[in-house]
């Protein structure tokens, strides 16, 4: 692939030069508005918000959140979105942090620091959540005690109860789990975790932003945050269904000692003083002044309008997608996430996707997990159309339907499953890619391809196989 190494020019470039380039670079990227793409990005579809987001952001840009008695501004800030969360998420204290992952690591880091165990911590987590809590178990120095689901892909309560050990410190639900967007049963699992004197963190990463204002509207939602006795701790995303510029999030404590323990603080040098709320010491407060800027913005009711314009969308699509032969969606959603798999063996999913992308559409792949099968996820808000979403899914299915599975050499399964990744350098492992028609600056086959060899593998395998990659991608 086109190196991207190169030397800083003797003399600066012209601004003009630059930003044409970057303009340039973001050719291939896909598109963060207009609901063609469905993961990562989350659209208003109000223009004006975005813009006063942006302008906040450069507002906010230079100041540095590491020293909060310097800036005075953040601590304003950071109350003002932490308390507005709390009021909709059934109160508690928190913390503003830059995304999902960073508020699941300190609720990990709170739950081990606040309840200090004997043996080596234990974290008890369902099939499907978010890997955040295993990144945070590694680094943190947990062990991971899973648990299944059932055939709704909720987690099962009384697996839950088996899993609870001397050494458990948290026990994990989420409000919903994003791969299917179903609620797992919180009340149920909070009160297993409170009557075993274990925390309990609800991760509403995706969901706790639009559940609170769909039932503002009278839709049932199970009851799911820092209000249900044994919820110690919830996580809410902000630069989600908040529609605030990424990364912005929000972790709750229902007690401020849990979340004392979630802090860092070190004295062993003769330099300043080291206190940091969050994983990251400097970092901008562009993202707090563009999410307290879009929460004020877009206010209460407009919301409530967005989380029923979305949850509408999705079930619109819910039974659009009945309609089309040879695909299903999976599970209940209780937000605007929504998985479609496929019954037709003559329709595969990754090669759907590929067809969906050449019509303009970004459909992400789900590999198949502990029985739950390969599918699609959507997210879906306000500004997705359903008509040409649906229309685009089933001129995609005909199209993949017509194409047949993808093609897979017979024995490139088991070689890879058999390789040794550590003999292999990034130059070697980048021409092992090209032998078998990969290649890193985006030719070579469609993607139904590395996700059909990447689901035929253990989850082991594939997250070796991925982290070789992403080592290749970026060695240029």
């Amino acid at each position: 692939m086109p190196s991207d190494r190169t030397a800083l020019p003797e003399h600066g470039r012209p601004a003009a030069d630059l930003l044409t380039e970057l303009s340039r670079l973001r050719e291939a990227d896909l598109p963060v508005r207009g609901g063609h793409v469905t993961a990562y990005v989350y659209d208003t579809g109000r223009e004006a918000v975005h813009d006063l987001a942006a302008t906040a952001f450069q507002e906010m840009l230079e100041v540095n959140c590491l020293d909060p008695t310097a800036f005075p501004s953040i601590v304003a800030l950071e109350r003002r979105i932490v308390s507005a969360v709390a009021d909709k998420l059934g109160g508690g204290t928190g913390i503003f942090t830059s995304g999902g992952t960073e508020s699941i690591m300190l609720a990990v880091k709170g739950a081990r620091d606040a309840r200090p165990v004997a043996g080596r911590p234990r974290i008890v987590l369902p099939a499907t959540a978010h890997p955040a809590f295993h990144k945070a178990a590694h680094y943190l120095g947990l062990d991971v005690d899973h648990i299944p689901v059932d055939g709704d892909f909720r987690a099962e309560p009384a697996a839950v109860a088996a899993a609870i050990t001397p050494d458990t410190v948290l026990v994990v639900a989420s409000a919903p789990s994003y791969p299917q967007g179903v609620m797992d049963p919180v009340e149920e699992i909070a009160a297993i975790a409170a009557s075993a004197g274990v925390l309990c963190h609800v991760d509403a990463c995706v969901g706790g932003w639009v559940l609170p204002w769909l039932r503002d509207l009278g839709r049932p939602v199970p009851p799911f945050d820092l209000s249900v006795p044994g919820v110690t701790s919830i996580s809410c995303d902000l630069h989600k269904y908040g529609y605030a510029p990424k990364g912005a999030s929000v972790v709750l404590f229902a007690d401020e000692a849990v979340r004392r323990a979630a802090y860092f603080a070190s004295a062993e040098w003769p330099g300043y003083t080291v206190i940091n709320a969050g994983v990251q010491s400097s970092k901008s407060a562009g993202p707090l002044g563009a999410a307290w800027a879009t929460l004020s913005a877009v206010g209460a009711q407009g919301y409530r309008d967005l989380a029923a314009t979305a949850m509408d969308t999705a079930e619109r699509f819910i039974a659009g997608v009945a309609g089309i032969p040879g695909l299903r969606v999976l599970g209940d959603p209780a937000v605007p996430l929504v998985a479609v798999a496929s019954d037709d063996p003559e329709l595969d999913v990754f090669v759907l996707a590929d067809e969906a992308r050449a019509r303009g559409w970004f459909f992400q792949p789900q590999l198949a997990y502990q029985g739950v099968p390969p599918n699609l996820h959507f997210t879906l808000t306000g500004v997705s159309d359903v008509g040409a979403l649906l229309s685009a899914l089933a001129d995609a299915a005909k199209a993949a339907r017509a194409a047949g599975p993808a093609d897979v050499p017979a024995d490139l399964l088991a070689a890879l499953a058999e390789l040794d990744l550590d003999s292999l350098d990034d130059a070697g492992f980048t021409g092992l890619l090209a032998a078998v028609g990969v290649e890193l600056d985006g030719g070579g086959p469609e993607m139904a391809v590395v996700n059909t060899v990447l689901n035929g593998l253990p989850p082991a395998t594939r997250e070796a196989l991925l982290v070789r990659f992403l080592s290749a991608l970026y060695a240029g």
